[in-house]
């Protein structure tokens, strides 16, 4: 009979140390490691490449403007602009105007009429009926009337009508003139480039200017496609083009083979950029600022930067960083301040 009590008390006291074992709390989870791939932190430099928009135009020596030296009328325009010429090719027939070819004819006449008037003065001179000033008076004539013709001829006086062709072989790159126009001496009619003498003209911003120097590499694509082709800067202009405000560039194509017009792609090598060197994929932005981690201790560290120069994969920056700590590579998305981390190295 007093064993059943008993038994009862220990039934109880067992079941309250049951209940106040699972009342205590289960002790804390390990927090979970977060597995990166890390790299050693190291300074370096890449090529600093800007990256500028122009069109191939021809280069400065290229260019020829062709005219007559006399007034004339377009009589006819064989060529249109962007026309591949070959040296010797007509390119536009003109007519004299008539002030020019009386003018020549009279110097004609009076070259005729000087000739006779010193043949008759001689003459005279032989049968001693002239005076040797006389006779020198003539020839001075004749040599001005003959002096006055050579120099029309030379200006194109003599022919009245004629052909304008194309100084070698190149490219028409504009006619200013239309079939009828009257054009005083010298006028320009149309202007060719010489073949080969293309070059791509593009806009620097004068930040980016300062430091071109004729040289430098550059790497040409059109915008109509095709492959990138290697080229240089041959020549910087000193001053801000008005209607761009850039400052305009040549930059020559090894090969040539450009279009006259068409629209170019250049990357142009001004220099390189040092700084520490981290993958593109490592480096995160907050919305205020740039930053990476490092590993210091198993565990995440943010160290923030400026990016100054993107180089495809890479990124070069500068900041705080510890050359003695590995730097996150990839991975760096899901990590955050203090967070554990598991490494394993890039592999190279």
């Amino acid at each position: 009979m007093t064993s059943r009590p008993i038994l009862l008390a220990l039934q109880a006291a067992g079941a309250t140390l049951a209940l106040a074992a699972c009342s205590q709390p289960p002790p804390p989870a390990p927090k979970p490691s977060v597995l990166v791939r890390t790299q050693p932190a190291t300074q370096g430099a890449v090529p600093d490449v800007v990256t500028v928009y122009g069109a191939a135009a021809p280069a400065t020596g290229a260019l020829q403007t062709l005219s007559v030296r006399q007034p004339a009328q377009v009589d006819a325009i064989l060529v249109a602009p962007g026309a591949l010429v070959r040296a010797g090719q007509p390119l536009l027939a003109y007519s004299l105007q008539p002030t020019s070819v009386s003018a020549y004819r009279q110097a004609a006449a009076a070259v005729k009429l000087a000739e006779t008037q010193q043949a008759h003065v001689s003459q005279l001179f032989s049968q001693q009926l002239a005076t040797q000033d006389q006779v020198a008076q003539a020839e001075a004539g004749l040599r001005s009337a003959q002096a006055n013709l050579a120099a029309l001829a030379q200006q194109g006086a003599g022919v009245a009508s004629g052909r304008v062709t194309a100084p070698f072989d190149g490219v028409v790159v504009s006619i200013p003139v239309a079939v009828g126009d009257q054009t005083m001496a010298g006028a320009a009619l149309m202007t060719v480039a010489r073949n080969g003498g293309l070059v791509v003209t593009a806009g620097f911003d004068p930040a980016s200017a300062a430091r071109l120097r004729p040289g430098q590499p550059a790497t040409v694509q059109s915008l109509s496609g095709g492959p990138s082709v290697p080229g240089q800067v041959l020549r910087v202009t000193g001053a801000l083009n008005p209607r761009t405000r850039l400052v305009d560039a040549d930059i020559g194509v090894a090969g040539g083979g450009l279009v006259l017009g068409d629209a170019f792609r250049a990357a142009v090598t001004i220099g390189q950029v040092s700084g520490w060197i981290a993958p593109h994929v490592g480096v995160l932005n907050d919305g205020q600022r740039d930053y990476v981690f490092q590993v210091s201790g198993g565990k995440a560290q943010r160290v923030d930067v400026s990016v100054v120069r993107n180089a495809g994969d890479v990124d070069v920056v500068q900041g705080p960083l510890d050359p003695r700590l590995p730097l996150v590579a990839d991975g760096a998305y899901q990590l955050e301040t203090g967070a554990q981390v598991r490494t394993a190295a890039v592999a190279r």
